[in-house]
């Protein structure tokens, strides 16, 4: 098992609440402005401005995987979608957390983040990671948790460490990762 010392309840069925941080699913619509990147998102959802880039492979992955599967109504959103990380106290966007897509079928889920540049060692995406992992165990087709790390990402690999995930194989450049619920 795993240690987590965050606090954690549900604020709503579509949003995780911890001590630091809201995590929001996004749905299609709010997908199509995350990608645009013009504040258009941090205007709806009522937040200040957030300075944050898209890099090339997630707005593939916006376009390619992520806009498509939500767009599906065969599937559940909550796990193909992006879920930004806001932080409470400045209202702002600091990062985003991804589940690849439904559980397959030995129940495994694989998750993605990343921490937008001013908001990096601050902790929050341990913090995020950790609410996943606490609504993951509540959903009845999930057993694991499975993430990938370029080796000489320490910080991000930490992050799965600190909340319990085990190396659990590797390639020449990328750690994997897994975390039994």
């Amino acid at each position: 098992m795993h240690f987590n010392p965050i606090s954690l309840f549900m604020h709503n069925p579509f949003m995780l609440e911890t001590t630091r941080l809201l995590i929001r699913p996004l749905t299609y619509d709010q997908l199509v402005k995350y990608l645009q990147n013009d504040h258009s998102l941090e205007n709806e959802l009522n937040l200040n401005a957030s300075n944050r880039s898209i890099a090339a492979e997630l707005k593939e992955a916006l376009e390619q995987t992520l806009l498509p599967n939500v767009a599906n109504p065969a599937k559940n959103y909550l796990y193909c979608t992006i879920w930004t990380l806001i932080h409470k106290n400045e209202n702002t966007m600091v990062g985003d957390l991804c589940i690849v897509d439904e559980p397959n079928e030995a129940g495994e889920i694989e998750i993605g983040y990343g921490t937008y540049d001013d908001h990096r060692s601050q902790g929050y995406m341990t913090e995020a990671v950790g609410a996943i992992i606490e609504w993951a165990s509540t959903q009845p087709k999930v057993k694991s948790i499975i993430a990938s790390t370029e080796k000489d990402n320490i910080a991000s690999y930490k992050i799965l460490e600190k909340n319990g995930f085990v190396k659990s194989g590797e390639t020449d450049v990328l750690f994997q990762w897994s975390l039994s619920l």
